[in-house]
């Protein structure tokens, strides 16, 4: 595997950082020049530690420019600014038609592609639902599957809470799996991989965090997914979702219909370990 690992020697100051930080210690230092082998090539997982840690930017890996990444010197998030935003998320029910725009979203995905993974494997898959048409079809469809399994009573056993939930909702027309959100989004990665659930709600985390940012609302909807992935998987499959991967989890997005002025009030459990028993 060529990664093409190159050094511009007139910009690099021989500080070892790249060594120091590849963090399977891959990187060689030849005469004050870092170096990769073809031998240790094989064993890269991309991460490019290398590349963002070169403060000259005399390094680059697999074709990039560093000149194309963005500075972190001087963009730090006001610290209590993010607190408050991670204090005052809440889980929104209530959402506008309106849908959330094309750039909104394609900035929303882009930007969680940079979630962390397990040994960077990067194989988090963004399965979305964007066209609120789309959206409509799809909560028909799994309306009619789910009255169907309930007129021939095939609940599954301990499904039991699910069950109330669904008859409630055929009953009174109230959505209680995607709360009439314009938007749903799933997210799944590879059985196989080394860390797919929590592959999975690392994403799901940054996505969320990024939507309360700009704005939108969001909820985590274990409903939609035991729904899709217990009871539909048909429909699921419909979606794109790969069997060969673990669902992580589900959430439907969009514009809130409901502001929320003040935090809540919570008391934390903290364990403060001081020695080891």
């Amino acid at each position: 595997m060529d990664v093409q690992f190159q050094v511009d020697e007139n910009l690099c100051i021989g500080c070892g950082e790249c060594a120091k930080d590849c963090p399977f210690q891959l990187i060689e230092m030849n005469e004050d020049i870092p170096m990769l082998t073809k031998e240790n090539e094989a064993n890269c997982v991309q991460c490019q530690h290398c590349l963002a840690v070169c403060s000259t930017g005399a390094l680059s890996i697999l074709g990039k420019n560093p000149a194309d990444s963005i500075p972190l010197t001087g963009g730090e998030v006001p610290v209590q600014q993010l607190a408050t935003l991670m204090k005052g998320r809440r889980s929104v029910r209530r959402y506008k038609k309106e849908p959330v725009s094309r750039e909104e979203i394609d900035f929303l995905l882009d930007t969680v592609g940079y979630a962390p993974t397990g040994v960077n494997n990067r194989q988090v898959l963004l399965t979305v639902v964007e066209d609120p048409e789309v959206m409509e079809d799809l909560r028909a469809k799994v309306y009619a599957a789910l009255t169907k399994i309930c007129r021939d009573n095939r609940f599954p056993d301990g499904m039991d809470y699910l069950k109330g939930y669904v008859l409630d909702a055929l009953e009174t027309g109230r959505d209680h799996l995607f709360r009439g959100a314009p938007h749903l989004l799933i997210v799944s990665s590879p059985k196989i991989g080394p860390s797919p659930e929590a592959d999975c709600f690392i994403a799901l985390n940054y996505f969320e965090l990024l939507a309360a940012s700009m704005g939108l609302g969001t909820l985590w909807s274990g409903l939609a997914k035991w729904t899709l992935t217990a009871l539909t998987p048909e429909i699921l499959a419909g979606l794109g979702v790969p069997d060969s991967h673990h669902v992580g989890y589900m959430l439907v997005f969009g514009r809130p219909d409901v502001a929320y002025r003040r935090t809540v009030q919570r008391d934390s459990h903290i364990n403060r370990v001081e020695r080891l028993a």
